[in-house]
């Protein structure tokens, strides 16, 4: 999708465009229609939605924060080799995963309660539920746990016997990217800058480690927010949670206002130039982003749309293929490594 640029910043910024847009043109996983159906396990494993469901109740009563590390994983599977579980395989002799990658080191976690709705699935139906339809499932879920809306998850997924560490580092956008940068990398996967918004909301639940905003809050923050004196107080929680040195593992809310609840406060935060990520508050404050700024704007005023377009792209986005799993995947019996 075109950025709706002013024309003087288009001409000065026109190789780099080119470059940008050129690059999306190479061969890469498209976002397709796998396939994929809603009643995929109606016969061989009727209980799973009741029972995904019912692990993550527990879990996300136990702490409703583990609603956005679920969501996250998703993510972080999606952008690599598609939604094939890739990134819960742990490493072996003969594999190299993705978890110690540099955009997941550190920062995902919840493999626990993957692991643990595999194994009630193992039990009730065995060899039927693959493991990225469970963390499909999961995060369709988790969101609902914390007051976000539905979507029907159409199921069929096989879990890749490969992953990609070199992809997790290239394809996964990263907290201080810029605003071109980051819409590239969705591009790339054929969501549009519409899908990057609204999923980008995701960020109303969920932390955010130290390293991850520590140039956000000693850098821009203060150019964004002006100066208000509830921003500059904010601030100096923040650097009071993150000092320029040090505690990259201290964390803290990326929606200080309902950090629990799926809502559209994310957005009133960019609005008032608040936001935690650098790659977050640029969708509002940059000066190409003209048609980010307006959907953050109009998702702030209307929840409903953000809600709405917020699933419409959960389910693209959970499209992503790897064409190679349908042919060469399986059903993992433990997410963590693939069947001998």
């Amino acid at each position: 999708m075109a950025l709706f640029l002013h024309s003087k910043l288009l001409h000065d910024h026109l190789p780099f465009m080119l470059l940008v847009f050129f690059s999306l043109g190479a061969c890469r996983l498209h976002a397709s229609d796998p396939p994929l159906t809603l009643d995929y396990y109606a016969s061989t494993c009727p209980t799973v939605l009741e029972t995904v469901r019912k692990e993550m109740e527990c879990e996300v009563q136990s702490d409703p924060r583990n609603a956005a590390m679920i969501l996250r994983l998703h993510f972080h599977d999606c952008f690599v080799q598609g939604c094939d579980g890739s990134i819960l395989l742990d490493d072996t002799m003969t594999l190299e995963g993705e978890k110690k990658a540099s955009a997941n080191r550190n920062s995902l976690k919840g493999f626990e309660i993957v692991d643990r709705i595999k194994n009630e699935l193992e039990s009730e139906c065995p060899g039927i539920v693959s493991c990225a339809d469970i963390l499909t499932i999961a995060a369709r879920d988790a969101v609902i746990l914390v007051g976000g809306p539905y979507w029907d998850v159409p199921l069929g997924r096989k879990d890749s016997v490969t992953a990609s560490r070199a992809l997790s580092d290239s394809n996964l956008p990263t907290p201080d990217e810029n605003l071109l940068s980051v819409i590239s990398k969705f591009l790339y996967q054929d969501l549009s800058v519409t899908d990057m918004v609204a999923l980008a909301g995701a960020h109303t639940i969920g932390m955010a480690r130290c390293a991850s905003f520590r140039s956000r809050i000693y850098g821009g923050f203060a150019a964004t927010s002006g100066h208000d004196p509830a921003s500059e107080s904010h601030l100096n929680s923040l650097k009071s949670i993150c000092p320029p040195k040090g505690a990259d593992n201290n964390i803290t809310a990326m929606d200080y206002e309902t950090p629990n609840l799926f809502d559209n406060s994310f957005f009133h935060i960019l609005l008032k130039g608040e936001g935690l990520l650098n790659s977050d508050q640029e969708m509002y404050s940059n000066v190409f982003g003209i048609e980010t700024k307006q959907l953050v704007q109009k998702y702030a005023a209307e929840p409903i749309a953000f809600f709405q377009q917020f699933s419409d792209s959960m389910v693209k986005m959970g499209n992503i293929a790897n064409p190679d799993s349908f042919t060469t995947g399986e059903v993992r019996r433990n997410c963590r490594f693939v069947n001998t």
